[in-house]
């Protein structure tokens, strides 16, 4: 998985300190990219219902409470896999385990996939918000 997910987290983390939208110009001086990086995963953040922004308008705004958007719903909304993990594409099925690997690894990715997403649902964006506040200390 590319940064997206980090930059989208980071994007939602501001607008949600902001009580006016931002532009993409002053999100991107905070992210540190190209303000057409922001432009781009805002459209997939307000694709995946998470974010709004108005035609004509400089900036966006969160479509919900930070308390009620998951890391799950970003993670969700940048396009992520269906696993962080991937098998390898042509192990040799005469190899004993080239025949067997994916067939264990698929169990093993799964169950990882699973965690991962169960702590990404567990925690909103205010858990970050939160997390940002006691770092800023």
């Amino acid at each position: 998985m590319n940064s997206d997910y980090a930059v989208a987290v980071h994007i939602l983390s501001l607008l949600n300190r902001e009580a006016q939208p931002l532009s993409s110009e002053l999100i991107a001086g905070s992210v540190g990219v190209n303000p057409v990086v922001i432009r781009q995963v805002s459209g997939l953040l307000r694709r995946g219902g998470l974010l709004a922004t108005q035609r004509g308008v400089m900036g966006a705004k969160l479509t919900r409470p930070a308390e009620q958007i998951s890391l799950l719903d970003v993670y969700r909304a940048v396009g992520a896999p269906q696993t962080v993990l991937k098998l390898h594409r042509h192990p040799n099925p005469a190899c004993p385990v080239g025949a067997n690997i994916q067939c264990v690894l698929d169990g093993v990715f799964a169950q990882a996939q699973a965690a991962l997403e169960a702590e990404l649902a567990r925690v909103s964006l205010s858990d970050v918000d939160a997390a940002l506040h006691q770092q800023a200390g």
